[in-house]
Protein backbone atom coordinates (compact mmCIF):
# COMPACT_ATOMS: atom_id res chain seq x y z
CA UNK A 1 0.00 0.00 0.00
CA UNK A 2 1.29 3.45 -0.89
CA UNK A 3 1.65 5.57 2.24
CA UNK A 4 2.11 9.35 2.23
CA UNK A 5 4.04 11.20 4.95
CA UNK A 6 0.74 12.40 6.42
CA UNK A 7 -0.63 8.86 6.50
CA UNK A 8 2.56 7.65 8.14
CA UNK A 9 2.21 10.28 10.85
CA UNK A 10 -1.41 9.26 11.26
CA UNK A 11 -0.37 5.66 11.81
CA UNK A 12 2.29 6.70 14.30
CA UNK A 13 -0.09 8.82 16.31
CA UNK A 14 -3.02 6.43 16.05
CA UNK A 15 -0.68 3.75 17.34
CA UNK A 16 -0.14 5.89 20.44
CA UNK A 17 -3.42 4.54 21.72
CA UNK A 18 -1.70 1.20 22.17
CA UNK A 19 1.91 2.09 22.80
CA UNK A 20 4.03 -0.52 24.50
CA UNK A 21 6.76 2.00 25.28
CA UNK A 22 5.29 3.99 28.15
CA UNK A 23 6.68 2.41 31.28
CA UNK A 24 6.77 5.72 33.13
CA UNK A 25 2.97 5.72 33.19
CA UNK A 26 3.04 2.36 34.95
CA UNK A 27 5.43 3.74 37.56
CA UNK A 28 3.04 6.61 38.08
CA UNK A 29 0.01 4.47 38.79
CA UNK A 30 -2.60 6.14 41.03
CA UNK A 31 -3.09 5.45 44.72
CA UNK A 32 -5.03 2.17 44.96
CA UNK A 33 -5.31 1.70 48.73
CA UNK A 34 -9.10 1.22 48.71
CA UNK A 35 -9.34 -1.12 45.73
CA UNK A 36 -10.06 -4.27 47.76
CA UNK A 37 -13.05 -2.64 49.47
CA UNK A 38 -14.96 -1.89 46.25
CA UNK A 39 -17.68 -4.30 45.14
CA UNK A 40 -17.53 -4.86 41.37
CA UNK A 41 -19.78 -7.92 41.17
CA UNK A 42 -22.64 -6.97 38.91
CA UNK A 43 -26.18 -8.31 38.85
CA UNK A 44 -27.32 -9.11 35.31
CA UNK A 45 -31.11 -8.77 35.31
CA UNK A 46 -31.32 -9.26 31.53
CA UNK A 47 -29.34 -8.30 28.42
CA UNK A 48 -30.48 -4.68 28.79
CA UNK A 49 -30.17 -4.12 32.55
CA UNK A 50 -27.16 -4.55 34.85
CA UNK A 51 -26.63 -3.14 38.34
CA UNK A 52 -24.10 -2.88 41.18
CA UNK A 53 -26.02 -1.38 44.08
CA UNK A 54 -27.53 1.85 42.78
CA UNK A 55 -25.04 1.97 39.90
CA UNK A 56 -26.96 1.05 36.77
CA UNK A 57 -26.52 0.30 33.08
CA UNK A 58 -29.68 -0.07 31.02
CA UNK A 59 -30.57 0.10 27.34
CA UNK A 60 -33.56 2.18 26.28
CA UNK A 61 -35.91 1.50 23.39
CA UNK A 62 -33.90 3.78 21.09
CA UNK A 63 -30.80 1.61 21.43
CA UNK A 64 -28.90 4.08 23.65
CA UNK A 65 -27.38 2.93 26.95
CA UNK A 66 -28.08 4.89 30.15
CA UNK A 67 -25.35 4.67 32.79
CA UNK A 68 -25.43 5.87 36.39
CA UNK A 69 -22.27 5.94 38.52
CA UNK A 70 -21.62 7.26 42.03
CA UNK A 71 -18.67 7.33 44.42
CA UNK A 72 -15.02 8.35 44.38
CA UNK A 73 -12.76 8.15 41.34
CA UNK A 74 -11.49 4.60 41.78
CA UNK A 75 -14.94 3.34 42.72
CA UNK A 76 -16.50 4.97 39.65
CA UNK A 77 -13.82 3.54 37.39
CA UNK A 78 -14.06 -0.02 38.66
CA UNK A 79 -17.86 -0.09 38.61
CA UNK A 80 -17.94 1.56 35.20
CA UNK A 81 -15.55 -1.08 33.86
CA UNK A 82 -17.57 -3.92 35.35
CA UNK A 83 -20.92 -2.67 34.07
CA UNK A 84 -19.74 -1.69 30.59
CA UNK A 85 -17.01 -4.26 29.88
CA UNK A 86 -18.82 -5.66 26.82
CA UNK A 87 -19.27 -2.16 25.42
CA UNK A 88 -15.61 -1.38 26.16
CA UNK A 89 -14.61 -4.55 24.34
CA UNK A 90 -16.51 -3.48 21.23
CA UNK A 91 -14.74 -0.11 21.19
CA UNK A 92 -11.32 -1.64 21.78
CA UNK A 93 -11.82 -4.26 19.08
CA UNK A 94 -12.98 -1.59 16.63
CA UNK A 95 -9.86 0.52 17.25
CA UNK A 96 -7.40 -2.37 17.36
CA UNK A 97 -8.80 -3.94 14.20
CA UNK A 98 -8.33 -0.61 12.43
CA UNK A 99 -4.74 -0.35 13.64
CA UNK A 100 -3.92 -3.91 12.62
CA UNK A 101 -5.39 -3.36 9.16
CA UNK A 102 -3.28 -0.22 8.71
CA UNK A 103 -0.13 -1.76 10.20
CA UNK A 104 -0.20 -5.51 9.47
CA UNK A 105 3.57 -6.00 9.86
CA UNK A 106 4.71 -6.93 13.38
CA UNK A 107 8.14 -5.42 12.73
CA UNK A 108 6.52 -2.17 11.56
CA UNK A 109 4.35 -2.18 14.68
CA UNK A 110 7.51 -2.48 16.79
CA UNK A 111 9.11 0.41 14.91
CA UNK A 112 6.05 2.60 15.48
CA UNK A 113 5.90 1.72 19.15
CA UNK A 114 9.44 3.08 19.63
CA UNK A 115 8.44 6.36 18.01
CA UNK A 116 5.35 6.54 20.20
CA UNK A 117 7.42 5.96 23.34
CA UNK A 118 9.00 9.33 22.70
CA UNK A 119 5.66 11.00 21.92
CA UNK A 120 3.97 9.81 25.14
CA UNK A 121 6.93 10.10 27.47
CA UNK A 122 5.44 12.83 29.74
CA UNK A 123 1.68 12.56 29.35
CA UNK A 124 1.29 11.01 32.80
CA UNK A 125 2.52 14.27 34.38
CA UNK A 126 -0.41 16.21 32.97
CA UNK A 127 -3.34 13.95 33.94
CA UNK A 128 -4.93 14.74 37.35
CA UNK A 129 -4.66 12.00 39.99
CA UNK A 130 -8.44 11.67 40.19
CA UNK A 131 -8.71 10.77 36.52
CA UNK A 132 -5.73 8.42 36.68
CA UNK A 133 -7.62 6.47 39.33
CA UNK A 134 -10.82 6.42 37.30
CA UNK A 135 -9.01 5.33 34.14
CA UNK A 136 -7.15 2.65 36.07
CA UNK A 137 -10.43 1.30 37.44
CA UNK A 138 -11.86 1.00 33.94
CA UNK A 139 -8.69 -0.59 32.61
CA UNK A 140 -9.07 -3.56 34.98
CA UNK A 141 -11.80 -4.77 32.64
CA UNK A 142 -9.97 -4.30 29.34
CA UNK A 143 -9.44 -7.20 26.96
CA UNK A 144 -6.38 -9.30 27.89
CA UNK A 145 -5.75 -10.32 24.28
CA UNK A 146 -4.34 -6.86 23.56
CA UNK A 147 -1.86 -6.86 26.44
CA UNK A 148 0.90 -7.73 23.97
CA UNK A 149 0.52 -4.18 22.61
CA UNK A 150 0.61 -2.54 26.02
CA UNK A 151 -0.63 -3.10 29.58
CA UNK A 152 -4.32 -2.35 30.00
CA UNK A 153 -3.84 0.83 32.07
CA UNK A 154 -1.50 2.28 29.46
CA UNK A 155 -3.93 1.48 26.62
CA UNK A 156 -6.81 3.05 28.53
CA UNK A 157 -4.78 6.16 29.35
CA UNK A 158 -3.76 6.86 25.76
CA UNK A 159 -7.19 6.10 24.35
CA UNK A 160 -8.14 9.44 25.88
CA UNK A 161 -5.68 11.18 23.56
CA UNK A 162 -7.22 9.70 20.40
CA UNK A 163 -9.67 12.57 20.07
CA UNK A 164 -6.85 15.12 20.23
CA UNK A 165 -4.85 13.23 17.61
CA UNK A 166 -7.86 13.16 15.32
CA UNK A 167 -8.18 16.92 15.68
CA UNK A 168 -4.52 17.49 14.92
CA UNK A 169 -5.01 15.55 11.70
CA UNK A 170 -8.05 17.40 10.37
CA UNK A 171 -6.70 17.02 6.84
CA UNK A 172 -7.67 13.33 7.10
CA UNK A 173 -11.23 14.47 7.86
CA UNK A 174 -11.55 12.76 11.22
CA UNK A 175 -13.37 15.78 12.62
CA UNK A 176 -15.38 18.84 11.59
CA UNK A 177 -17.78 19.78 14.41
CA UNK A 178 -20.24 22.68 14.32
CA UNK A 179 -22.06 24.22 17.30
CA UNK A 180 -24.20 27.21 18.24
CA UNK A 181 -25.76 28.96 21.23
CA UNK A 182 -28.76 31.30 21.32
CA UNK A 183 -30.54 33.29 24.03
CA UNK A 184 -32.79 36.31 24.69
CA UNK A 185 -34.70 37.33 21.55
CA UNK A 186 -33.26 34.47 19.50
CA UNK A 187 -35.10 31.73 21.45
CA UNK A 188 -38.81 31.12 21.91
CA UNK A 189 -38.69 31.64 25.69
CA UNK A 190 -35.61 33.88 25.96
CA UNK A 191 -33.66 31.13 27.71
CA UNK A 192 -30.25 29.81 26.74
CA UNK A 193 -30.30 27.06 24.08
CA UNK A 194 -27.25 25.27 22.65
CA UNK A 195 -26.81 22.68 19.91
CA UNK A 196 -23.86 20.81 18.44
CA UNK A 197 -22.86 18.04 16.05
CA UNK A 198 -19.93 15.92 17.21
CA UNK A 199 -18.43 14.95 13.87
CA UNK A 200 -15.75 12.58 15.12
CA UNK A 201 -15.57 9.50 12.89
CA UNK A 202 -13.52 6.46 13.87
CA UNK A 203 -15.48 3.82 11.94
CA UNK A 204 -19.04 2.51 11.94
CA UNK A 205 -18.45 0.03 14.76
CA UNK A 206 -17.05 2.76 17.01
CA UNK A 207 -20.27 4.80 16.78
CA UNK A 208 -22.64 1.87 17.26
CA UNK A 209 -22.93 1.77 21.07
CA UNK A 210 -23.59 5.17 22.65
CA UNK A 211 -23.83 5.90 26.37
CA UNK A 212 -25.59 8.78 28.11
CA UNK A 213 -23.78 8.76 31.44
CA UNK A 214 -25.07 10.34 34.67
CA UNK A 215 -22.19 10.80 37.12
CA UNK A 216 -22.62 11.51 40.85
CA UNK A 217 -19.04 12.06 42.07
CA UNK A 218 -17.95 12.30 45.69
CA UNK A 219 -16.28 15.61 44.84
CA UNK A 220 -17.64 18.24 42.47
CA UNK A 221 -20.98 18.61 40.72
CA UNK A 222 -23.27 15.91 39.38
CA UNK A 223 -23.28 15.91 35.59
CA UNK A 224 -24.26 14.02 32.44
CA UNK A 225 -22.23 13.44 29.30
CA UNK A 226 -22.76 11.64 26.00
CA UNK A 227 -19.95 9.16 25.53
CA UNK A 228 -18.83 5.60 24.71
CA UNK A 229 -17.41 2.60 26.54
CA UNK A 230 -14.00 2.94 28.20
CA UNK A 231 -13.93 6.74 27.96
CA UNK A 232 -14.19 9.08 30.97
CA UNK A 233 -13.41 12.32 29.13
CA UNK A 234 -16.16 14.73 28.12
CA UNK A 235 -16.94 15.87 24.58
CA UNK A 236 -20.57 16.95 25.22
CA UNK A 237 -22.10 17.39 28.67
CA UNK A 238 -24.22 19.35 31.14
CA UNK A 239 -23.84 19.62 34.92
CA UNK A 240 -26.36 20.16 37.69
CA UNK A 241 -25.25 23.81 38.00
CA UNK A 242 -26.61 24.47 34.52
CA UNK A 243 -23.21 24.64 32.81
CA UNK A 244 -22.77 22.90 29.45
CA UNK A 245 -19.50 21.95 27.77
CA UNK A 246 -18.79 21.00 24.15
CA UNK A 247 -15.49 20.94 22.24
CA UNK A 248 -14.59 21.90 18.66
CA UNK A 249 -11.21 21.39 17.05
CA UNK A 250 -8.96 24.23 16.01
CA UNK A 251 -6.14 23.96 13.49
CA UNK A 252 -3.19 22.21 15.15
CA UNK A 253 0.25 21.20 14.12
CA UNK A 254 1.19 17.53 14.50
CA UNK A 255 2.02 17.26 18.24
CA UNK A 256 5.40 15.88 19.32
CA UNK A 257 4.61 15.56 23.03
CA UNK A 258 1.37 14.42 24.65
CA UNK A 259 0.10 16.51 27.56
CA UNK A 260 -3.44 16.86 28.98
CA UNK A 261 -6.05 15.38 26.60
CA UNK A 262 -8.64 18.05 25.84
CA UNK A 263 -11.48 15.70 26.79
CA UNK A 264 -10.11 15.53 30.35
CA UNK A 265 -9.93 19.34 30.51
CA UNK A 266 -13.59 19.46 29.42
CA UNK A 267 -14.44 16.78 31.98
CA UNK A 268 -12.78 18.77 34.77
CA UNK A 269 -14.76 21.87 33.79
CA UNK A 270 -17.98 19.86 33.72
CA UNK A 271 -17.31 18.36 37.15
CA UNK A 272 -15.97 21.43 38.97
CA UNK A 273 -17.20 24.64 37.27
CA UNK A 274 -20.51 26.39 37.87
CA UNK A 275 -19.83 29.64 36.03
CA UNK A 276 -17.93 30.86 32.98
CA UNK A 277 -15.18 32.38 35.17
CA UNK A 278 -14.66 29.06 36.95
CA UNK A 279 -14.49 27.24 33.60
CA UNK A 280 -11.90 29.71 32.29
CA UNK A 281 -9.78 29.29 35.44
CA UNK A 282 -9.72 25.50 35.04
CA UNK A 283 -8.84 25.68 31.33
CA UNK A 284 -6.02 28.14 32.02
CA UNK A 285 -4.22 25.88 34.46
CA UNK A 286 -4.04 22.86 32.12
CA UNK A 287 -1.38 22.37 29.43
CA UNK A 288 -2.85 20.92 26.23
CA UNK A 289 -1.16 19.54 23.11
CA UNK A 290 -3.72 20.50 20.45
CA UNK A 291 -5.84 23.55 19.67
CA UNK A 292 -9.47 23.44 20.75
CA UNK A 293 -12.48 25.70 21.22
CA UNK A 294 -14.48 24.83 24.34
CA UNK A 295 -18.02 26.22 24.19
CA UNK A 296 -19.36 26.97 27.65
CA UNK A 297 -23.07 27.59 28.13
CA UNK A 298 -23.89 28.97 31.58
CA UNK A 299 -27.33 29.32 33.16
CA UNK A 300 -25.88 31.56 35.89
CA UNK A 301 -24.30 33.90 33.34
CA UNK A 302 -27.20 33.52 30.88
CA UNK A 303 -24.91 33.33 27.87
CA UNK A 304 -22.28 31.25 26.11
CA UNK A 305 -18.60 31.90 25.39
CA UNK A 306 -15.73 30.14 23.65
CA UNK A 307 -12.56 29.26 25.57
CA UNK A 308 -9.91 28.88 22.87
CA UNK A 309 -6.89 26.89 24.01
CA UNK A 310 -3.72 25.79 22.25
CA UNK A 311 -0.23 24.68 23.34
CA UNK A 312 1.13 28.25 23.23
CA UNK A 313 -1.89 30.53 23.38
CA UNK A 314 -5.17 31.16 25.21
CA UNK A 315 -8.18 33.33 24.44
CA UNK A 316 -11.83 33.83 25.39
CA UNK A 317 -14.38 34.89 22.78
CA UNK A 318 -17.43 36.63 24.23
CA UNK A 319 -19.92 38.13 21.75
CA UNK A 320 -21.09 41.65 22.55
CA UNK A 321 -24.56 43.03 21.78
CA UNK A 322 -25.62 39.73 20.27
CA UNK A 323 -28.08 36.99 21.14
CA UNK A 324 -26.23 34.06 19.59
CA UNK A 325 -22.80 32.48 19.13
CA UNK A 326 -21.50 30.18 16.36
CA UNK A 327 -18.48 27.86 16.41
CA UNK A 328 -16.94 25.65 13.74
CA UNK A 329 -13.23 24.81 13.52
CA UNK A 330 -11.41 28.13 13.63
CA UNK A 331 -10.77 30.58 16.47
CA UNK A 332 -12.45 33.98 16.85
CA UNK A 333 -10.83 35.65 19.88
CA UNK A 334 -8.34 38.51 19.54
CA UNK A 335 -5.58 36.25 20.87
CA UNK A 336 -5.55 34.40 17.53
CA UNK A 337 -5.91 37.34 15.13
CA UNK A 338 -2.35 36.90 13.87
CA UNK A 339 -2.13 33.13 14.30
CA UNK A 340 -0.88 31.67 11.02
CA UNK A 341 -2.49 28.26 11.39
CA UNK A 342 -5.83 29.75 12.35
CA UNK A 343 -5.76 32.09 9.35
CA UNK A 344 -4.93 29.15 7.11
CA UNK A 345 -7.83 27.16 8.52
CA UNK A 346 -10.23 30.01 7.72
CA UNK A 347 -8.90 30.44 4.18
CA UNK A 348 -8.35 26.84 3.14
CA UNK A 349 -10.59 24.49 5.13
CA UNK A 350 -14.36 24.01 5.21
CA UNK A 351 -14.66 25.68 8.62
CA UNK A 352 -15.54 29.19 7.37
CA UNK A 353 -18.14 27.78 4.97
CA UNK A 354 -19.91 25.84 7.74
CA UNK A 355 -19.69 28.89 9.99
CA UNK A 356 -21.47 30.99 7.35
CA UNK A 357 -24.05 28.26 6.75
CA UNK A 358 -24.80 27.99 10.48
CA UNK A 359 -25.14 31.77 10.67
CA UNK A 360 -27.46 31.67 7.67
CA UNK A 361 -29.67 29.00 9.29
CA UNK A 362 -29.82 30.92 12.57
CA UNK A 363 -30.71 34.14 10.76
CA UNK A 364 -33.59 32.40 9.00
CA UNK A 365 -34.90 30.72 12.17
CA UNK A 366 -36.79 32.99 14.54
CA UNK A 367 -37.59 32.04 18.13
CA UNK A 368 -35.52 28.88 18.32
CA UNK A 369 -36.74 25.91 20.36
CA UNK A 370 -35.31 22.38 20.67
CA UNK A 371 -37.22 21.12 17.60
CA UNK A 372 -35.92 23.95 15.41
CA UNK A 373 -32.42 23.45 16.81
CA UNK A 374 -32.51 19.77 15.85
CA UNK A 375 -33.64 20.70 12.33
CA UNK A 376 -30.59 22.95 12.01
CA UNK A 377 -28.23 20.18 13.13
CA UNK A 378 -29.78 17.84 10.56
CA UNK A 379 -29.46 20.25 7.62
CA UNK A 380 -27.64 18.65 4.68
CA UNK A 381 -27.48 21.55 2.20
CA UNK A 382 -24.91 24.23 1.50
CA UNK A 383 -25.15 28.01 1.49
CA UNK A 384 -28.50 29.33 0.23
CA UNK A 385 -29.84 25.79 0.33
CA UNK A 386 -27.57 24.62 -2.50
CA UNK A 387 -27.29 20.88 -3.08
CA UNK A 388 -23.64 20.04 -2.38
CA UNK A 389 -23.85 16.24 -2.22
CA UNK A 390 -24.54 13.99 0.73
CA UNK A 391 -21.55 13.61 3.04
CA UNK A 392 -19.92 16.88 2.00
CA UNK A 393 -17.90 18.26 4.91
CA UNK A 394 -19.18 21.75 4.11
CA UNK A 395 -22.64 20.75 5.32
CA UNK A 396 -23.75 21.16 8.95
CA UNK A 397 -24.88 17.53 8.76
CA UNK A 398 -21.99 15.63 7.21
CA UNK A 399 -23.70 12.26 7.74
CA UNK A 400 -20.86 10.93 9.88
CA UNK A 401 -21.55 12.42 13.33
CA UNK A 402 -21.06 10.31 16.43
CA UNK A 403 -23.92 12.34 17.88
CA UNK A 404 -25.92 15.53 17.92
CA UNK A 405 -26.97 17.13 21.21
CA UNK A 406 -29.18 20.00 22.44
CA UNK A 407 -28.96 21.74 25.85
CA UNK A 408 -31.32 24.01 27.82
CA UNK A 409 -29.03 24.75 30.79
CA UNK A 410 -31.47 26.94 32.70
CA UNK A 411 -33.98 24.07 32.78
CA UNK A 412 -31.31 21.34 33.20
CA UNK A 413 -32.65 19.60 30.10
CA UNK A 414 -30.76 17.82 27.34
CA UNK A 415 -31.63 15.96 24.12
CA UNK A 416 -29.22 13.33 22.68
CA UNK A 417 -29.44 11.72 19.25
CA UNK A 418 -29.93 8.02 18.65
CA UNK A 419 -28.44 6.25 15.62
CA UNK A 420 -27.91 6.81 12.78
CA UNK A 421 -25.73 9.91 13.10
CA UNK A 422 -27.96 12.78 14.33
CA UNK A 423 -30.92 11.48 12.33
CA UNK A 424 -32.44 9.21 14.98
CA UNK A 425 -34.69 10.35 17.78
CA UNK A 426 -33.36 13.09 20.05
CA UNK A 427 -34.02 11.52 23.44
CA UNK A 428 -35.01 14.01 26.15
CA UNK A 429 -33.65 13.98 29.71
CA UNK A 430 -34.27 16.18 32.74
CA UNK A 431 -31.17 16.08 34.96
CA UNK A 432 -33.05 16.56 38.23
CA UNK A 433 -35.54 13.85 37.35
CA UNK A 434 -32.87 11.41 36.13
CA UNK A 435 -30.63 11.81 39.18
CA UNK A 436 -33.58 11.58 41.58
CA UNK A 437 -34.63 8.26 40.04
CA UNK A 438 -31.13 6.80 40.06
CA UNK A 439 -30.38 7.96 43.61
CA UNK A 440 -33.54 6.27 44.89
CA UNK A 441 -32.26 3.04 43.33
CA UNK A 442 -34.00 0.07 41.74
CA UNK A 443 -34.27 1.74 38.32
CA UNK A 444 -35.61 -0.80 35.83
CA UNK A 445 -36.70 1.45 32.96
CA UNK A 446 -35.32 4.41 31.00
CA UNK A 447 -35.05 7.71 32.88
CA UNK A 448 -35.72 9.67 29.68
CA UNK A 449 -38.71 11.93 29.13
CA UNK A 450 -40.56 10.10 26.35
CA UNK A 451 -43.12 12.89 25.86
CA UNK A 452 -40.40 15.48 25.17
CA UNK A 453 -38.36 13.24 22.83
CA UNK A 454 -38.02 14.63 19.28
CA UNK A 455 -38.92 12.29 16.41
CA UNK A 456 -36.35 10.82 14.05
CA UNK A 457 -35.69 12.50 10.71
CA UNK A 458 -37.95 11.01 8.02
CA UNK A 459 -34.95 11.22 5.69
CA UNK A 460 -33.81 7.95 7.31
CA UNK A 461 -36.69 6.15 5.59
CA UNK A 462 -35.97 7.62 2.14
CA UNK A 463 -34.39 6.04 -0.91
CA UNK A 464 -31.93 8.93 -0.93
CA UNK A 465 -30.58 7.89 2.46
CA UNK A 466 -30.35 4.23 1.40
CA UNK A 467 -28.45 5.32 -1.71
CA UNK A 468 -26.07 7.39 0.40
CA UNK A 469 -25.26 4.48 2.70
CA UNK A 470 -24.43 2.33 -0.34
CA UNK A 471 -22.35 5.19 -1.77
CA UNK A 472 -20.45 5.71 1.46
CA UNK A 473 -19.31 2.11 1.76
CA UNK A 474 -18.65 1.71 -1.97
CA UNK A 475 -16.56 4.90 -2.17
CA UNK A 476 -14.49 3.84 0.85
CA UNK A 477 -13.77 0.48 -0.77
CA UNK A 478 -12.86 2.01 -4.13
CA UNK A 479 -10.46 4.48 -2.50
CA UNK A 480 -8.79 1.61 -0.63
CA UNK A 481 -8.51 -0.35 -3.86
CA UNK A 482 -6.96 2.67 -5.59
CA UNK A 483 -4.29 2.88 -2.88
CA UNK A 484 -3.54 -0.83 -2.93
CA UNK A 485 -3.75 -1.32 -6.69
CA UNK A 486 -6.62 -3.81 -6.46
CA UNK A 487 -9.19 -4.26 -9.22
CA UNK A 488 -11.97 -1.69 -9.60
CA UNK A 489 -15.00 -2.23 -11.82
CA UNK A 490 -16.01 0.68 -14.03
CA UNK A 491 -19.67 0.02 -13.35
CA UNK A 492 -18.98 0.73 -9.66
CA UNK A 493 -17.56 4.13 -10.62
CA UNK A 494 -20.70 4.89 -12.62
CA UNK A 495 -22.73 3.78 -9.63
CA UNK A 496 -21.00 6.37 -7.43
CA UNK A 497 -22.17 9.19 -9.69
CA UNK A 498 -25.73 7.84 -9.84
CA UNK A 499 -25.97 7.38 -6.07
CA UNK A 500 -24.56 10.81 -5.11
CA UNK A 501 -24.67 13.05 -8.21
CA UNK A 502 -24.10 16.42 -6.48
CA UNK A 503 -21.00 15.33 -4.54
CA UNK A 504 -17.69 16.28 -6.11
CA UNK A 505 -15.94 13.18 -4.81
CA UNK A 506 -18.14 10.95 -6.98
CA UNK A 507 -16.27 12.39 -9.96
CA UNK A 508 -12.81 12.97 -8.48
CA UNK A 509 -12.57 9.30 -7.43
CA UNK A 510 -13.56 8.30 -10.96
CA UNK A 511 -10.97 10.71 -12.32
CA UNK A 512 -8.30 9.15 -10.10
CA UNK A 513 -9.17 5.71 -11.47
CA UNK A 514 -8.69 6.80 -15.07
CA UNK A 515 -5.57 8.80 -14.20
CA UNK A 516 -3.93 5.70 -12.70
CA UNK A 517 -4.89 3.73 -15.83
CA UNK A 518 -3.32 6.49 -17.96
CA UNK A 519 -6.66 7.22 -19.65
CA UNK A 520 -6.05 10.95 -19.31
CA UNK A 521 -8.95 12.05 -21.50
CA UNK A 522 -11.48 10.36 -19.18
CA UNK A 523 -9.58 11.62 -16.15
CA UNK A 524 -9.88 15.23 -17.39
CA UNK A 525 -13.60 14.83 -18.10
CA UNK A 526 -14.32 13.61 -14.57
CA UNK A 527 -12.00 16.07 -12.82
CA UNK A 528 -13.74 18.94 -14.64
CA UNK A 529 -17.14 17.62 -13.57
CA UNK A 530 -15.89 17.61 -9.98
CA UNK A 531 -14.68 21.22 -10.29
CA UNK A 532 -18.19 22.38 -11.23
CA UNK A 533 -19.45 21.22 -7.84
CA UNK A 534 -18.84 22.43 -4.25
CA UNK A 535 -15.28 21.32 -3.46
CA UNK A 536 -14.58 20.78 0.25
CA UNK A 537 -11.22 22.52 0.72
CA UNK A 538 -8.80 24.72 -1.19
CA UNK A 539 -6.22 21.90 -1.18
CA UNK A 540 -8.77 19.56 -2.79
CA UNK A 541 -9.45 22.12 -5.52
CA UNK A 542 -5.73 22.70 -6.13
CA UNK A 543 -5.16 18.95 -6.40
CA UNK A 544 -7.86 18.59 -9.08
CA UNK A 545 -6.46 21.51 -11.09
CA UNK A 546 -2.95 20.06 -10.84
CA UNK A 547 -4.20 16.65 -11.99
CA UNK A 548 -5.96 18.24 -14.99
CA UNK A 549 -2.78 20.08 -16.02
CA UNK A 550 -0.71 16.91 -15.68
CA UNK A 551 -3.24 14.97 -17.71
CA UNK A 552 -3.11 17.52 -20.54
CA UNK A 553 0.69 17.35 -20.55
CA UNK A 554 0.65 13.56 -20.67
CA UNK A 555 -1.86 13.61 -23.53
Amino acid sequence: MKTSILQLLYLVLLFSITSCGVNRSLKDRPNLDSISEIDTVRTVHNDSLLTIGKNTLLKNKYGVWELYLEGDALERGLINGSLTKELMAKQEIAIMTKIESLVPSKSYQKFLSKMVKFFNRKMYKYVPEEYKQEIYGISRFSLEKYDFFAPAYVRAMYLHGAHDIGHALQDLMLVGCTSFAAWDGKTSDGKLLLGRNFDFYAGDDFAEEKIVAFINPTEGHKFMMYTWGGFIGAVSGLNIQGLSVTINAGKSKIPLLAKTPISLVAREILQYAGTIDEAVAIAKKRKVFVSEAIMIGSSKDHKAVLIEVSPNNFGVFDVENSDHLVCSNHFQSAAYNSDRRNTKAIEESHSAYRFKRMQELLDSSDKLDPEKAVAILRNRNGLNGKKIGLGNEKAINQLLAHHGIIFKPEELKVWVSANPYQLGEFIAYDLNDAFNKFERGNVKNSVSNVQATISKDEFVNSQEFSDYEVFRKLSQQIELNLLSGQEIKERDLQKLQILNPYYWKSYSITGDYYYEREDYKMAIINYKKALRLEITTLSDRKRLIKRIKKSYRKL
